[in-house]
């Protein structure tokens, strides 16, 4: 079949985009942002991609046309779409039905962590000798793509909460019926489709009800929202996992978390040591760890998975090393997020080195300032705070004013990139923490450094 794609460049609907081209579609597609990984990683895989939405790209001989959930009424590449009759789906309705039909999914939901998770499961899949299909939020170096078509029975799938596209506002994850479900945890997200916390978990209960009765939901023990979802209805079996409570537990031998023994039902399994930082993590891996368990791999297989383990892009990637400052890239713009990951490097690097955290709040949720009240607690960690400004005036500058620390906010970029780069000594560690491109900040960033170094 001819597929275009709308809005092909979102993570989403750029692994549909792979997914597609891997089953022998013949795969275009359209955006109106197209920046790296995901344009770099669609151009590798010989996926055509075009600026804008223009009608012209969907041309005659398009057997269905795929819409992502950024595409909305009025715009012009939906409209003739609609007034010529062409047949079309949503990404997750394409997907199951594609796709998913007769495998076993392993779904990993929540607010936090579902990429990472993901990407640790499906890893563990591929050393115990499977080869699964996936479709993860962000590129696993560990594959070095977002999504693969993989062989049966097993696909892994990040399954997100957000609606599934204009005509469908069902959560996404509502469509991959998983028979092993993560639940990571849950907080208000999604501002722009949610009104409230209660609208998130309804969505929640309604994924709990797809699982089979002989299917497995395991979840983060300490999350009292996540409790509330299963009470109000839950007929699969479950397991928990946490750091006080759970089936699945993690006795820490390094502060950091890097180094920790895996407990299961009072019975100690086995260490761990591998790359990633922070209590969340450790979490996601637990997680993970039980999902494997569900599909009978053994724990010494995983242990071994996690040890090569390699992370997801844009998850504290280190960008750069220059002059003894070390540069990272971090998807977090989420309060928890943004706690966790600089939580996580503080043990790691120590008390006495510098964390300098670079913010934009570029989701919907953080733009108008859901979470306002919570942004001092969760930079805490640093010593000093850079902000690009809010588009919606909600009081950023007033709300960095209650910092103890050095702050400073800017409209402008290069502003922000020339100020911070004389503000930085050797040692630092800059986290620059946005789920968008950030104007290419990184690499602005670390070409000022270069031409300080070499200076």
């Amino acid at each position: 079949m001819r597929l275009h794609i709308l809005g092909i460049c979102g993570t989403f609907m750029g692994g549909i985009a792979i997914l597609a081209k891997q089953s022998g579609h013949e795969v275009t597609g359209s955006d109106s942002h197209v920046y790296p990984p995901m344009s770099l990683q669609l151009r590798e895989q010989g996926i055509r991609l075009m600026e804008g939405y223009d009608p012209s790209h969907i041309t005659h001989h398009v057997d269905c046309v795929i819409v992502g959930n950024v595409i909305k009424r009025g715009n012009p590449a939906i409209e003739y779409i609609l007034n010529q009759g062409i047949p079309y789906q949503s990404g997750p309705e394409w997907l199951t039905q594609q796709v998913l039909k007769n495998r076993w999914v392993l779904g990993v939901a929540g607010t936090h962590g579902k990429t990472t998770t993901t990407s640790l499961l499906a890893w563990i899949l591929e050393n115990a000798g499977f080869t699964p299909g996936f479709l993860v939020g962000g590129i696993p170096e560990n594959f070095g793509v977002s999504a693969r078509l993989g062989h049966d029975p097993y696909f892994v799938i990040e399954s997100d909460e957000y609606d599934s596209a204009f005509f469908d506002k069902r959560s996404k994850f509502i469509h991959y019926r998983p028979k092993t479900l993560i639940l990571n945890n849950l907080e208000y997200d999604h501002a722009d489709i949610f009104p409230d916390l209660n609208s998130i978990k309804q969505q929640f209960h309604y994924l709990v009800r797809t699982i089979p009765g002989n299917g497995l939901v395991i979840h983060y023990a300490e999350d009292d929202h996540l409790v509330d979802v299963l009470k109000q209805g839950c007929w699969s079996s479950t397991q928990t996992f946490g750091q006080a409570h759970g089936d699945w537990q993690a006795r820490l031998h390094v502060a950091d978390g890097s180094q920790f023994t895996v407990i299961y039902k009072g019975v100690t399994l086995g260490r761990v040591h591998w790359n990633l930082l922070g209590i969340h993590n450790v979490n996601n891996a637990l997680a993970a760890l039980a999902a494997a368990h569900h599909v009978n791999i053994s724990p010494e297989k995983a242990f071994f998975a996690l040890s090569t383990f390699k992370n997801v892009k844009r998850r504290l990637e280190i960008k750069g090393k220059i002059n003894g400052i070390v540069v990272y890239d971090d998807f977090a713009h989420h309060p928890t997020a943004i706690a966790t990951t600089l939580a996580g490097l503080r043990t790691n690097i120590g008390k006495t080195a510098r964390i300098i955290a670079v913010v934009e709040f570029g989701s919907y949720t953080m733009r108008i300032g859901v979470h306002k009240e919570k942004i001092q607690e969760a930079l805490s960690a640093a010593d000093i705070v850079f902000c690009k400004n809010t588009e919606v005036d909600w009081g950023l500058k007033s709300v960095l004013e209650g910092f103890k620390q050095r702050t400073a906010v800017y409209d402008n970029v290069d502003c922000l990139v020339n100020d911070l780069s004389l503000a930085l000594k050797s040692g630092d560690h800059v986290v620059i923490m946005s789920n968008s491109g950030f104007n290419g900040i990184h690499e602005k960033l670390l070409f000022r450094l270069g031409v300080y170094e070499t200076n």
